[in-house]
């Protein structure tokens, strides 16, 4: 088990848990899968997921998402939770491979639900996933922004990133990328 400041690591990636003392992130499970549904609005559904989800979309990519945390893939998707009992809040997902992405980047993609907004619980989140990809072998976390997106891109400079160069999707759409050293994100 991997616990933020303790430094214990154990082989089962599905029992992952980080905290600050505020929140924790841990691997997405089937019984998030109300709540994240729950808490699905139009901003999650414009910047994050591409399109409404129903039940048995959102339980196929749980499913893959703890697929991944198994098999140690290239995706790590945290659940951001709060309190003693763990209230599922948003998420957090960390990609280790991609397309737009060089060897040692690691992608960031968070979202809160709308009751959680508005607290900086995000920017924790992504310190605490940046903490995480830096002891997992990333050297530079990545977040791509919309530029309507700016909430998102307060989050980014709120934990330490900046601006990189913009990149654009095939479909044309533009992304601002913010950048960070996770060597100095392991040291904080």
């Amino acid at each position: 088990m991997v616990r933020h400041g303790c430094g214990v690591k154990d082989h089962r990636m599905h029992e992952v848990k980080l905290s600050d003392g505020i929140i924790t992130l841990s691997p997405l499970r089937l019984d998030d899968v109300e709540t994240h549904l729950a808490g699905e609005d139009e901003l999650l559904v414009r910047w994050l997921n591409g399109g409404p989800g129903t039940r048995e979309g959102i339980e196929a990519y749980f499913r893959h998402c703890m697929k991944q945390w198994d098999i140690a893939g290239p995706l790590r998707a945290f659940g951001i939770r709060i309190g003693a009992d763990e209230v599922l809040a948003g998420t957090i997902d960390l990609r280790f491979a991609g397309k737009d992405l060089a060897p040692g980047q690691v992608n960031v993609a968070y979202g809160l639900y709308p009751s959680w907004r508005g607290r900086g619980l995000a920017t924790r989140a992504v310190l605490l996933a940046s903490r995480y990809a830096a002891g997992e072998g990333g050297a530079e976390a990545v977040i791509q922004v919309e530029p309507e997106n700016p909430a998102s891109a307060a989050v980014a400079q709120r934990a330490g990133f900046t601006a990189g160069k913009p990149t654009h999707r095939e479909d044309g759409t533009r992304f601002d990328r913010y950048i960070r050293d996770l060597h100095t994100a392991a040291a904080r």
